[in-house]
């Protein structure tokens, strides 16, 4: 007889703790699909199979207890820390042939597992790509037995018993996301399954897969400028060149910042995503546009200033917005090509929203307040120019 006994843990539960995350208002959303193969493993009782054959000396006993596992899944994702997830699993075939010597004959047992799965998922990101994950949920499994005999030893009342039954699963596994929409999981799975014959076990499913996300947008493309028209030639003539007049002498104003509020992420022109530190394609055009403005000014100082909105804790909006004011300023002195010492970057979390306080208060941590807040999420980069370009030509046209 085929049987799968109960190993000495179970595996422990992981992400049910992140679900309360102050991260988990994050936009990120959506549907996904994907699958997974690898290997799916069991534990025959022996003990329990010569036991079955009392009044036999068995010589031997063979078991196959590895097989090619798989399985494929859909699910949606509620926010960065939590998804439900469904699909069909495959765990293989396993069994055992037992040889007796006195009388002489076989005993073979094997069975065929698979079924459905409902799992709720936590999800504990690691970077921006790498994240850890934790399940638990159901499995509802069909296992069919098959058994043959030969010789002396007796058959079985039943040689194809079947049975479907309920029971738990849980698991552990990383992801890492190639992009927005492509990623890749490694993970470790545990099901508890009936064998049919009035016995209970568990199937470890170790596997490798693919995930792909419904819905991810992407960046805008760059948009076209179009072509200068061509000078027209110019005409020769013959003019007097009256000497100009001489210039009165200007009082020169003392210098005045110059402050630009680069949004984070609720504009066209938005520099990130959300709760992101990567600048996107329309936001290096934003950037772009705003360093040849200045190319050919002097500068005394620029500062650039990242803020937040208020959701999350103040320790992770204080740090998101230093990586975010930080990547600014690395991405200028790119663009300028002048010193670093000369660009000061800070974050101060949401300590100074544009928002009031009481707007805003209407909506739940759901995308909409997210929305609502776009505002108070920006980058600000503030520049006391000594001389503008046009002063600097001036200063060095001929008299």
């Amino acid at each position: 007889m085929k049987s799968i006994t109960k190993t000495v843990s179970v595996l422990g539960l992981v992400g049910c703790a992140v679900i309360a995350s102050p991260f988990a208002v994050a936009d990120d959303s959506g549907w996904y699909i994907g699958g997974n193969i690898g290997q799916s493993k069991a534990k025959i009782d022996d003990a329990r199979i010569t036991g079955s054959l009392a009044g036999f000396t068995s010589s031997s006993i063979s078991d196959n207890n590895s097989d090619t596992g798989y399985k494929f899944f859909g699910g949606y994702k509620f926010n960065r820390n939590f998804a439900l997830e469904g699909g069909y699993f495959n765990l293989g075939r396993f069994g055992f042939t037992a040889t007796t010597q006195l009388p002489a004959g076989t005993l073979s047992g094997n069975i065929k597992l698979d079924g459905m799965n409902l799992d709720a998922v936590g999800i504990f990101p690691i970077t921006e790509k790498f994240s850890a994950f934790g399940r638990v949920g159901l499995n509802y499994a069909e296992a069919k037995d098959n058994f043959t005999n030969t010789g002396a030893v007796p058959a079985r009342a039943n040689l194809n018993p079947g049975k479907y039954a309920t029971n738990p699963k849980a698991g552990l596994g990383l992801q890492y996301d190639f992009t927005q929409s492509i990623g890749m999981r490694a993970e470790a799975e545990r099901y508890r399954i009936d064998d049919a014959v009035g016995n209970k076990g568990d199937i470890d499913l170790i596997s490798v897969g693919l995930v792909y996300r419904f819905g991810v947008k992407a960046p805008s493309p760059a948009p076209k400028v179009a072509a200068p028209e061509p000078a027209a030639a110019p005409v020769s003539r013959q003019v007097a060149v009256l000497a100009p007049p001489p210039k009165p002498a200007s009082v020169v104003p003392p210098p005045v910042p110059k402050k630009v509020t680069f949004s984070a992420d609720s504009s066209a022109d938005a520099l990130f995503d959300f709760d992101k530190a990567e600048v996107k394609p329309t936001g290096q055009q934003a950037l772009d546009r705003f360093a040849a403005d200045l190319k050919g000014s002097d500068y005394d100082i620029i500062t650039v200033t990242g803020h937040t909105d208020r959701i999350g804790t103040d320790a992770y909006n204080m740090e998101l917005s230093e990586r975010r004011a930080d990547v600014v300023k690395a991405y200028l002195v790119g663009s300028l090509a002048i010193p670093s010492a000369k660009i000061t970057a800070r974050g101060v979390g949401g300590s100074d929203p544009v928002t009031k306080p009481d707007e805003c208060n209407n909506y739940k941590e759901t995308r909409h307040l997210i929305a609502c807040l776009g505002p108070d999420r920006r980058v600000e980069v503030e520049v006391t120019v000594t001389r503008t370009s046009n002063e600097v030509a001036a200063a060095h046209a001929p008299q």
